[in-house]
């Protein structure tokens, strides 16, 4: 049985989180600790678990194995360096950290101190993601010249994220450092290393300067050019992905998957027989990985690499300027 502390409450997925482990047979949660002690105190409550005030305290604990990072983006860093040395297996919402500088801090405290990681990247584990792999490595695209990819809600516009969510100081941007996470680390798992980026970022409803309608173009050391869409005031968005290479393309809108390919012998869009089985989600990847050692496919490398991409994403739209990736 894993022993969990969960880590704050901030992020709107947090319960969720805290249902799966409580669902999982095989993990426990058995502390809170909140940057805001009121919510905080109130969770632990509701969980019928202790509140832990003091992050340090709740480290030391013997009753604590693992930990689940929910707290303001611009926390993760600070906390997960803490977890990562009192010995702390953690499993933390995306982003991994605002800067790759951070990361790698994190990133090398995780690999000095032994210790399990994941990433949320709840796309990856789905069926498209999978696919869209296979597609690419059996050669059925060709080289790939173009991705787009959009995922949008209407959460500011329609008023039912928090407040706080707007606060670019805690949550490290806006629309694209939050939804936008989702078409970036899908692109970086596709198309590999990001070679310049150029971003436009509109605020139109939710209090500046959080973004809430957000493109960035990104040009990868393949040639490949992505485009990646991503919004809080779309209520009618029909969430795209396309991927285009030179035998053939692979399309979706919604739910319904096409692709057509030289490499058929036919003419014409395809619509797969059956889809790959969609992996576990990655908290359940997680745990395995701590009571079975088995891999964790989104480790540090892939949060660096969303990382990189959101970092200069937001330097292009504050520069006004294409950014060259370092």
């Amino acid at each position: 049985m894993i022993r969990i502390a969960m880590l704050s409450k901030w992020h709107v997925h947090a319960p969720g989180y805290a249902r799966a482990i409580q669902q999982s047979g095989d993990a426990a949660i058995t502390c809170v600790w909140d940057e805001d002690a009121k919510r905080g105190a109130a969770w632990a409550q509701e969980l019928a678990v202790d509140f832990e005030p003091d992050l340090q305290t709740l480290l030391s604990r013997s009753d604590v194995d693992a930990v689940v990072v929910d707290t303001p983006t611009s926390d993760h860093a600070r906390v997960m360096l803490a977890a990562a040395a009192a010995g702390k297996h953690i499993f933390t919402e995306k982003a991994m950290a605002p800067t790759l500088a951070e990361c790698k801090q994190i990133s090398a405290a995780i690999a000095q101190n032994g210790v399990k990681f994941c990433i949320s990247y709840p796309q990856l584990t789905g069926s498209l993601a999978q696919y869209a792999k296979q597609a690419i490595d059996n050669g059925l695209l060709g080289r790939i010249h173009y991705f787009r990819m959009r995922t949008a809600h209407a959460g500011a516009l329609m008023g039912w994220l928090p407040d706080y969510w707007y606060d670019v100081e805690k949550a490290g941007g806006g629309a694209m450092m939050d939804l936008g996470c989702h078409p970036m680390y899908m692109a970086a798992y596709l198309l590999g290393k990001p070679r310049r980026i150029a971003s436009v970022f509109n605020t139109t409803c939710c209090p500046p300067p959080a973004d809430d309608n957000a493109v960035s173009v990104v040009e990868f050391e393949s040639k490949a050019i992505a485009v990646l869409e991503t919004s809080f005031v779309s209520p009618w968005s029909a969430d795209c992905f396309e991927l285009l290479g030179t035998e053939g393309a692979l399309v979706s809108t919604g739910k319904e998957v096409r692709i057509r390919s030289r490499k058929f012998g036919t003419e014409g869009w395809v619509i797969p027989d059956k889809l790959p089985d969609p992996q576990p989600m990655a908290i359940r990847l997680w745990l395995d990985g701590i009571l079975k050692g088995t891999p964790i496919p989104f480790g540090t490398q892939q949060g660096e690499a969303l990382t990189e991409l959101l970092e200069n994403a937001y330097k292009s739209h504050r520069e006004q300027r294409i950014v060259t990736v370092e």
